[in-house]
């Protein structure tokens, strides 16, 4: 157990699990992530490791042949999967969220057909959000589905797909006119269509094609892609929850975990750069000490601890008030915001401590520095989570004049 961002209030089964992922983290992940990322090779081992210890069906219900879990308990193993490395969350968090998005919103048959098959890691998850010239104005979405006899046909282009190439369904969101009129606002004419795929580059099935790997600065191992449309049919039975235009308000319900996920990496690669950071300032010597008896050192040390406790506290915050039932997207919002920032600032910490060693592609610090960036991105930027925030705030402190 690691002294910092410890969580109150678990039971048996929760500290079991943790100590697996735990164990698995230390033995099969920080060892080979850095090798792996530095060849931008894809974690096949380590995702076949996850899929044997029963991550991929963490959260789908016990009927479907998962583990039934927690938002909270999955959000505490992505932490200590985010620590040993961050693209191998992400693998996990695309898959997750798509599975979450059928639980909640999938018809039966939707239900019946992939969730017992995604809990197992036979059928992998991606969900596909944004476009080139979209950025975070969803409203923009361009992508459209058009319904044709028993099919929809979908043409668009979509970008920045996680797991793009290792997915076998696809969670797309695109615009349907049908049964919404002109005039209609944007993100009432919305549908999330269940795209099935095979996995690999080209086209993958008639009308889809998923290009090569984006070529990223971090976030290596993971493939990020572009998804093209070209009149691809699909059958209407793959509209998530049966009904047009709820698109939307799915794939943001589906966010909103994944902003709690988002945060539980940002706290899991702090925990990483705090632990190198603290390691190094008691080897490294100058002036005939070791650095970490400088008091600079140690100001520097506390701030970085302090962080790391916060943000992991926001992070669980945010998953136990999802876990009652209650609206968390204030919650959410904060606790991304908040651990991507400190993620940040404490791997430049860490990256310091290091002095020039950190620009050396030998110490793990330089990965977790090409990483963090990414976090502050991902599932919204920081402005985005502010204007969630604020809006939210006149909400609860509406004036009363």
């Amino acid at each position: 157990m690691t002294r910092l961002a410890q969580t109150a209030g678990l039971n048996d089964i929760q500290r079991e699990i943790l100590a697996t992922v735990r164990d698995f983290v230390d033995k099969e992940i920080i060892p080979v992530a850095t090798q792996l990322e530095h060849r931008d090779e894809y974690p096949t081992e380590i995702v076949e490791g996850l899929k044997e210890i029963g991550l991929f069906g963490l959260m789908i219900p016990e009927e479907y042949g998962g583990l039934g879990e927690s938002l909270l308990t999955y959000a505490l193993c992505v932490e200590e999967i985010a620590r040993g490395w961050m693209s191998v969350s992400g693998i996990i968090n695309t898959h997750f969220i798509v599975a979450y998005m059928l639980k909640q919103h999938g018809t039966q048959e939707q239900k019946d057909t992939f969730l017992p098959r995604m809990a197992l890691g036979e059928v992998r998850g991606a969900f596909s959000m944004s476009e080139p010239a979209l950025g975070s104005d969803v409203s923009a979405i361009s992508s459209k589905g058009v319904k044709d006899g028993d099919e929809y046909v979908l043409n668009g282009q979509k970008m920045w797909l996680t797991n793009g190439g290792t997915s076998t369904l696809v969670a797309v969101l695109a615009r349907s006119d049908e049964g919404h009129p002109e005039g209609t606002a944007p993100h009432k004419s919305m549908t999330t269509f269940l795209v099935e795929k095979e996995p690999g580059f080209g086209e993958v099935r008639p009308g889809l094609t998923i290009p090569g790997k984006i070529d990223k600065m971090g976030y290596k191992g993971v493939d990020t892609t572009e998804l093209i449309m070209d009149d691809l049919r699909i059958p209407a039975n793959r509209v998530l929850g049966g009904t047009t235009g709820r698109g939307f308000y799915q794939m943001m319900d589906g966010v909103e975990v994944g902003r709690v996920n988002v945060a539980a990496r940002g706290c899991g690669v702090a925990q990483r750069a705090f632990e190198l950071g603290v390691s190094y300032a008691q080897q490294r010597h100058t002036f005939g000490k070791p650095i970490a008896q400088h008091q600079a050192i140690q100001f520097k040390l506390a701030e970085m601890a302090t962080k790391v406790e916060a943000a992991h506290a926001m992070m669980v915050n945010a998953a136990r008030k999802k876990d009652s039932g209650e609206r968390n997207d204030l919650e959410a919002g904060m606790a991304k915001y908040l651990a991507s920032e400190y993620c940040k600032e404490v791997v430049e910490d860490a990256f310091r401590i290091h002095g020039g060693y950190g620009f050396s592609k030998e110490y793990e610090i330089e990965r977790l520095y090409r990483e963090a960036p990414m976090l502050l991105i991902g599932e919204g930027t920081a402005e985005i989570q502010k204007m969630i925030i604020g809006r939210r705030l006149l909400e609860e402190y509406r004036f009363q004049g």
